[in-house]
């Protein structure tokens, strides 16, 4: 059964397709050992031929050639002739990396750089047998780093719709995707038992249940491998999947990326490790570890896990590769060098990079003994048992290879219409107020909300860019906006759609839908300190209240990568559907909010909560099974037509504010985080002006005479050093309205840089980013774990500029430029 909060007690509501058991329930294992993980054995058996063929690669390795299989460069930082010389075993494009630097590449110029890598390493001179590198990305829903290609609902969205079978199809779909642009090895399926939402990871978890993480784990590596023991199993269009991030991501403190997980053994067993005993059944080929922690023990560096657990208790045989610098995390390592990780179980460094000096740090320590020679050959064993499994020595390059260079299968009509089933399973019905839904399509249907032509924010992070911002419609070349969805489905019945984002209109509507959400984000840029959607922006629920008040029946369609409090839109809405991050095929809403011509349904909504939904912006975590449980809407919540529930007016009070400035915005529409404040030194006139909105911009005076500046001041010292690891930057949206006469330097915490040549080189009047990579600072010595003054203007000159927003977020820049 799920249940919905009705006032002090619960309505029950039927709920097909639930899954029965019990949340965390443990799985049996013959050891004697409480803390052994299940006995279980990859269905891909060791091939004696193939051992033998290791054995022979590995005795005419030379120690250099073994030490380059186990590092891992990003396409970034590394080159061609970089591989020719060095003959690493694997190549990554991160998440903003891409051919050329231009994250907008085209997939024929990803499929010449596939072969560039490639043949420098079979050109390279070899000891014995060429050892073909092998180059990874992360396609975590869908190819998406490719433009064109076909983007799947997020994974939360996908764990709504409780269909392993459809989440095996996907896999398939994007393995063929890769294929075609030669790339070998996707960083999916994320295992991830996500337990606080505030977690900027959670999107990428199918669900807070154990239960159902584990039913899709091995189907997504299947699709993505094939089934073991078949001839398809990482044959033509197949790929090599992860199983990530190894363990307990989902469960760190207060929802911190790369934190600390407290969870016991058995916890980490039974909850977090859920996805992990059928993958490696499954066959999956390698796990990648964790950034965070268990009980304050870096998963880099975590023996017992990584080598005991994983490969002892579960006796996975492929290898395990790092996270992106991770290895530096690990106490008494660094980036450059970290032999702890190598001799807890890591058998490929992820050093992005970082890889010059790591390679010559691990050589220098397999050869003193301090990394044992045993050790090494077992990383590297696995490594080449991988390859040889994914056929990649007899492959030749890619290009050559099936589906290679198929463009026309990227984004294919036959691809689409999978990921266009996935969104319709992935809808859950939250409130039909006198059965609202389904909607005539004969109708004059208006459609608003910044998300309705927004095809990058209802994709969400890990779309074409590693935040997946800075996009456009152009962008997405076969994909359809929730708009364009309606628009088709209203147009082909008779009715008319009217695309306004701001809810405005000439002819009043019958009806309207209203299209909003989070924007996109990735990692720890998603960080958020409460649940509340939204807390500085409320154009959306103005929309709806203005909608509402004029008496016209209100539909909400809410994008996010979590469930939120949202009871204020609840309250304005007639309808609410949680659509998560549905993707590229934005038809997929429409085919489920709109009755056919002939006024019968095509499709219900399918999709149950594989999140609970708070009752409060502060009620986190809640997951099922936990003591007082108390959402708004229970896991496996979801209405169909045929449901009759009443959702009532719920409470709008708020909890406290949290952690100020976590989320990683500043200064944003004319707010700073509760307790914040813009300082000014004598000398210095501000006021507030309008840009976007009312007096949402700050325009600040510099009238010259001794040093001036202008100071943005916390509550509370903030902790940033993680997103300065992962090359963030601080931006700062400016207008110069008269150019600086002296020197102008912006800075943090004690230090600066200077930026003058830039503000004197801007249009005057027009407005700018300026991005300086947070490395800049803590380079000049800051100390970025404890920030109080985020931003510091200062000049001895006359300057006057307007500032319409300040925030922490990623760029495509230089992290070495600290002058501006």
């Amino acid at each position: 059964m799920g249940y919905l909060r009705v006032g002090a007690g619960w309505r029950a509501l039927a709920i097909v397709g639930l899954l029965a058991s019990t949340a965390g329930a443990a799985q049996p294992n013959a050891s004697a050992n409480p803390n052994a993980w299940p006995n279980v054995h990859s269905r891909v058996a060791l091939n004696p031929a193939q051992e033998a063929r290791i054995d022979k690669i590995l005795a005419k390795m030379t120690v250099e050639e073994k030490v380059a299989q186990i590092v891992q460069p990003d396409i970034s930082s590394v080159t061609p002739a970089d591989m020719r010389k060095y003959k690493f075993g694997s190549i990554l494009a991160g998440g903003n990396s891409a051919p050329g630097g231009n994250e907008k590449a085209p997939a024929a110029e990803w499929l010449k750089l596939s072969d560039s890598f490639w043949n420098a390493g079979n050109s390279a001179a070899w000891a014995g047998e060429k050892i073909p590198v092998m180059w990874g990305v992360d396609a975590v829903h869908g190819h998406a780093n490719i433009v064109g290609a076909t983007i799947f609902p997020q994974n939360i969205g996908l764990g709504a719709m409780r269909n392993p079978e459809l989440i095996k199809k996907i896999g398939e779909v994007t393995a063929k995707e890769m294929a075609i642009t030669g790339i070998d090895w996707d960083f999916s399926p994320t295992l991830a038992v996500v337990r606080d939402d505030r977690w900027g990871r959670t999107y990428e978890g199918f669900s807070e249940d154990p239960e159902i993480v584990r039913s899709y784990a091995g189907k997504m590596v299947e699709g993505l491998q094939g089934v073991a023991g078949t001839p398809e199993f990482l044959g033509p269009g197949k790929v090599i999947a992860t199983a990530k991030h190894f363990v307990g991501d989902g469960g760190t403190a207060n929802g911190k990326d790369q934190g600390d997980n407290p969870s016991t053994d058995q916890q980490i067993r039974d909850i977090h490790g859920a996805g992990y005993p059928p993958a490696v059944e499954a066959g999956v080929q390698t796990v990648m570890a964790s950034y965070s922690s268990v009980r304050g023990q870096k998963m880099h560096g975590n023996r017992e896990l990584l080598t005991n657990r994983l490969k002892g208790d579960m006796h996975f045989d492929g290898f395990v590769v790092g996270d992106w610098n991770g290895h530096g995390q690990v106490p008494t390592c660094t980036t450059t060098s970290c032999p702890a990780a190598v001799n807890a179980g890591l058998d490929m460094f992820m050093a992005p990079d970082s890889w010059k000096g790591l390679y010559d740090s691990t050589l220098a320590q397999v050869k003193s003994g301090e990394i044992p020679m045993t050790r090494l050959d077992d990383a590297v064993r696995r490594i080449l048992r991988v390859k040889l499994r994914a056929h990649l020595f007899d492959k030749g390059a890619p290009s050559t290879r099936p589906y290679a260079g198929r463009f026309d299968l990227l984004g294919s009509a036959e691809h689409r219409a999978v990921a266009r089933q996935a969104v319709r399973e992935s809808l859950v019905l939250l409130k039909n107020e006198g059965q609202l839904l389904p909607l005539s399509p004969k109708t004059n249907v208006l459609v608003a909300g910044d998300g309705a032509d927004n095809i990058g924010k209802q994709s969400g992070g890990w779309t074409i860019t590693w935040q997946g911002t800075d996009l456009t419609k152009a962008d997405f070349p076969h994909a359809q906006s929730i708009f364009s969805g309606i628009e088709d489905a209203v147009k082909a019945a008779g009715g008319t759609a009217t695309l306004s984002t701001d809810g405005s209109y000439s002819r009043k509507p019958d009806v309207a839908i209203v299209v909003f959400g989070e924007n996109p984000y990735a990692e720890m840029v998603g960080d958020r300190p409460s649940l509340e959607f939204s807390p500085s922006d409320k154009s959306a629920l103005e929309t709806l209240r203005k909608l509402k008040a004029a008496g016209i029946p209100t539909v909400s369609v809410f994008l996010s990568g979590r469930p939120m409090w949202v009871n204020p839109e609840l309250n304005s809405s007639d309808a609410f559907v949680a659509a998560f991050l549905p993707g590229s095929e934005g038809g997929g809403i429409s085919d489920v909010l709109f009755r056919d011509s002939a006024g019968n349904v095509r499709y219900d909504f399918r999709g149950k909560l594989s999140f609970s939904w708070p009752r409060r912006a502060d009620q986190t975590p809640l997951n099922r099974g936990d003591a007082n449980y108390d959402p708004l809407f229970a896991f496996g919540y979801g209405l169909t037509f045929a449901d009759k529930v009443s959702v009532p007016k719920l409470s709008e009070e708020k909890p406290a504010a949290g952690a100020a400035g976590a989320d990683g915005v500043y200064f944003a529409r004319g707010a700073l985080p509760t307790g914040w404040s813009f300082a000014t030194s004598p000398g210095v006139n501000a006021r507030a002006i309008d840009r976007r909105g009312q007096e949402d911009t700050r325009l600040f005076t510099f009238n010259g005479g001794a040093m001036q500046s202008v100071r943005l001041t916390t509550n509370q010292p903030l902790d940033i050093a993680r997103e300065t690891n992962a090359e963030l930057s601080l931006q700062v949206e400016y207008s110069v309205r008269s150019a600086p006469s002296s020197v102008v330097t912006v800075g943090m915490e004690g230090v600066s840089v200077p930026v003058t040549d830039t503000l004197r080189s801007s249009a005057k009047d027009s407005w700018q980013t300026l991005t300086i990579p947070l490395r800049c600072f803590a380079k000049a010595g800051a100390d970025m774990a404890k920030v109080s003054t985020p931003l510091v203007m200062s000049t001895s000159g006359q300057l006057t500029i307007a500032v319409s927003d300040v925030r922490i977020a990623s760029a495509n820049v230089p992290q070495d430029r600290c002058a501006f």
